[in-house]
């Protein structure tokens, strides 16, 4: 009698798929473009705000107010980026989770475990960083979830500037990571962030879902169908107290994320592929244009250290991100079977977790519904979140810096196609065919190699001598 087979311990941070490893370069490629704009972005709202010439224009054109009032939708300028475009980005995010679910890790609970756990802990550490620094400060507790968002888009546009080669993994693990964080992110904005609701406004917006859903399920096709009728739902939902962003992110959970067959791309696939360029090139971008034009000096950055709202938000960007992702993923492999990939080091992980605490775009839109009454606040917050993505960048530079050499060897590895059958060499080890050609590759050069050695040797007169053997083709089988 055999004994049973104990199953063998997950690798965290192991090789990916091949169709999740060409998904996520996908993704990635588009959201660092979209991380470079948005970068662009940033830098042009502060020079905008702070140079004195221009400063009155920058805060006549986030004012400037346009929109159907008898809908309700007269809004400023930065108002429809926060409420309007940011829904775009969730509806995204809303289509990257339900992908994550039926196709993608999330699908395995053994996977999933891993970066759900990383992300609540990457979310709670932070909330009570700064309910701790605040609240021994004396300072408004209001802004807890402010530190709790990560920025895919900004983290992968320094990693695009510095030219760190992350594995795959770690940058799939940190993707997997905004995805849970950004549903979050949303329930928090959805559950203590509405105040007064509109039943019947908000009815209409269930109802308006539900016509969505069944579309879906009839198979109706055709844009001119889903935008009109998306546009009615948001502004129903924005009527409703709710914020406008819920909409995006449900209706995004409605698409179907699994491929049928003959699918090359599932319906989901194909709208995040034709949106996402739209969300990370144009929305998001526009979002942070008017969004981190804050007022920036010497006293106005002193403050940000010694107000204890801003302390909590920097400390808990910084301190609570890292502390929280890198705890949670340790407990992780610490109680279930997953053991730490071979080629990686617990430093790689520290790095990642740094690199999470750069909250920038969602840090911004929660910053102003926490602190929407006050103006002056929500300003000196829009720094603190600032202050501590920097200060976060800075830090994760270093330590990726430090393994650098290392993530390019395995990039390297990923991506090396020897036999030139355009899959990477890595996942075709178990393929005898790819031996085979390798083989046969193996074989050529060696044959060339000689007859190179016999010209030369007859070049010096022939002294040298040329043994046959190894590597000439006798007719034999590879």
């Amino acid at each position: 009698m055999t004994a049973p087979r104990t199953p063998s311990p997950r690798k965290a941070f192991g090789r990916l798929s091949l169709p999740e490893r060409t998904y996520v370069a996908d993704a990635l490629r588009t959201e660092t473009i979209g991380g470079m704009l948005l970068l662009l972005a940033a830098i042009t709202a502060l020079v905008w705000a702070n140079v004195p010439a221009v400063h009155d224009s920058y805060e006549s054109v986030s004012d400037f107010h346009f929109g159907p009032e008898a809908l309700g939708l007269s809004l400023s300028v930065a108002h429809w980026a926060a409420d309007g475009l940011l829904a775009v980005f969730f509806f995204v995010a809303g289509i990257e989770l339900k992908r994550e679910l039926v196709a993608g890790d999330l699908r395995d609970p053994r996977a999933a475990v891993l970066p759900v756990v990383a992300a609540l802990c990457g979310m709670a550490v932070p909330a009570l960083v700064y309910t701790l620094t605040s609240g021994i400060g004396g300072g408004s507790l209001a802004g807890w979830a402010v530190p709790t968002a990560t920025d895919i888009a900004f983290a992968l546009a320094v990693l695009a500037v510095i030219g760190t080669s992350l594995p795959s993994a770690l940058r799939a693990f940190l993707l997997t990571l905004a995805v849970v964080d950004d549903l979050f992110a949303i329930l928090i904005i959805a559950v203590f962030f509405t105040a007064d609701l509109d039943f019947l406004a908000l009815a209409g917006a269930v109802v308006g879902l539900a016509a969505f859903w069944l579309l879906l399920r009839k198979g109706v096709r055709g844009w001119y169908v889903y935008v009109p009728l998306a546009l009615v739902v948001w502004g129903l939902m924005y009527n409703s107290g709710i914020h406008a962003t819920v909409a995006g992110v449900a209706m995004g959970l409605m698409l179907r994320c699994h491929r049928r067959e003959g699918e090359e791309q599932s319906p989901g696939e194909h709208i995040e592929h034709l949106v996402r360029p739209f969300s990370s090139g144009l929305a998001v971008p526009l979002f942070a244009l008017f969004s981190a034009g804050v007022a920036v000096s010497g006293s106005a950055l002193a403050d940000v250290f010694t107000a204890p709202e801003t302390l909590g938000v920097v400390l808990g960007l910084v301190v609570g991100k890292t502390v929280g992702i890198f705890g949670g993923t340790w407990l992780t492999t610490r109680f279930t079977r997953a053991s730490l990939s071979d080629d990686l080091a617990w430093a790689d992980v520290l790095a990642v977790a740094t690199l999470a605490g750069i909250g920038f775009t969602v840090s911004l839109l929660i910053g102003e519904l926490a602190f929407g009454d006050d103006a002056s606040m929500v300003d000196s917050v829009k720094a603190a979140v600032l202050t501590g993505s920097l200060i976060a960048t800075a830090i994760a530079i270093v330590l990726l810096r430090i393994r650098n050499a290392k993530y390019r060897k395995l990039t390297e590895d990923e991506e090396r196609d020897d036999d030139l059958s355009g899959v990477p060499d890595i996942y075709e080890e178990d393929d005898p065919a790819y031996h085979l050609r390798m083989a046969e590759i193996h074989e050529r050069k060696a044959a060339e190699h000689r007859q190179l050695a016999r010209e030369k040797a007859e070049g010096h007169g022939g002294l040298a001598e040329v043994p046959d053997g190894a590597g000439e083709d006798h007719g034999g089988p590879a």
